[in-house]
């Protein structure tokens, strides 16, 4: 599928009277579609009306910007920096059985085989998500630029990532940085993530207690740890979120969408 298939077939839908939920990315960035994440913008579903489809934002945006919400309404965010480690089964099923596979081949001392990703992923790690950007960014790290400007309905934040595919078979991993407008500590971090919806924080440095992709496969929160005042930066604040990116960076999300969408608009 993908989006050249959403582009052919929504209108087709939408002409016989259904609402799409679309999940990739061919309609994210259209200025007249809503790009939804209901703990950020449920308001924007009402958009459906322009032209009958909603898209669903980046697996690696919505895992973001679930967290960051709360702490933007409270001091008003203007940078982001983030890193993100990325599961392999964001690259579909191929990727996470040649994961298994060439597993299985080094430990047997046979020939490790590479298909379905530029370079072997076991006991490896790949700096590249798609394809690179004039602007040597790939189009992975530009979507989380300009999906987190449109969900967040702020075009001011400066957001810069760098995305990477990583031997983890289910949920995204990623090292978030931000600047705000004003000082958020760590004690009003945790309040305000406390009691944001579709968080949970797993925050214990002492007893080494923060999220980790093994132990939060198959759950529907976006799960935030490690967070700390950033001392390179007075206005900084530094956190590790892990989501798992099949539930709440894809099919989760656009369920929620379809909940909001007949509850309150059909």
């Amino acid at each position: 599928a993908g989006g050249d298939r959403s582009k052919e077939f929504a209108p087709y839908a939408v002409d016989s009277g259904a609402v799409v939920v679309d999940n990739s990315s061919a309609f994210r960035m259209d200025p007249e579609i809503p790009l939804v994440v209901p703990e950020v913008n449920p308001q924007d579903i009402a958009l459906y009306k322009n032209k009958g489809i909603i898209a669903n934002p980046n697996c690696t945006t919505i895992i973001m910007v679930v967290p960051l919400k709360p702490l933007h309404d409270y001091a008003r965010i203007k940078r982001i920096v983030v890193s993100t480690y990325q599961a392999v089964s964001g690259a579909g099923a191929k990727a996470m059985a040649e994961l298994e596979s060439q597993v299985r081949q080094y430990v047997n001392g046979e020939e490790i085989k590479v298909s379905a990703l530029a370079y072997q992923i076991a006991f490896n790690l790949i700096p590249q998500i798609d394809v690179f950007t004039d602007n040597l960014y790939t189009k992975e790290e530009m979507k989380m630029v300009n999906e987190t400007r449109k969900i967040m309905g702020d075009s001011s934040i400066n957001v810069t990532a760098t995305t990477v595919r990583v031997p983890v078979f289910r949920c995204h991993s990623e090292s978030v940085t931000i600047e705000t407008e004003k000082k958020i500590t760590r004690e009003k971090a945790i309040e305000l993530l406390k009691n944001a919806p579709g968080v949970t924080i797993v925050d214990d440095p002492q007893n080494k207690k923060y999220p980790m992709p093994l132990f939060l496969s198959g759950t529907d929160d976006c799960y935030v740890g490690r967070i700390r005042e950033d001392i390179s930066c007075e206005k900084g604040l530094s956190m590790w979120i892990v989501g798992d990116q099949l539930r709440k960076g894809a099919a989760l999300n656009a369920i929620q969408i379809a909940e909001i969408l007949g509850e309150k608009y059909l």
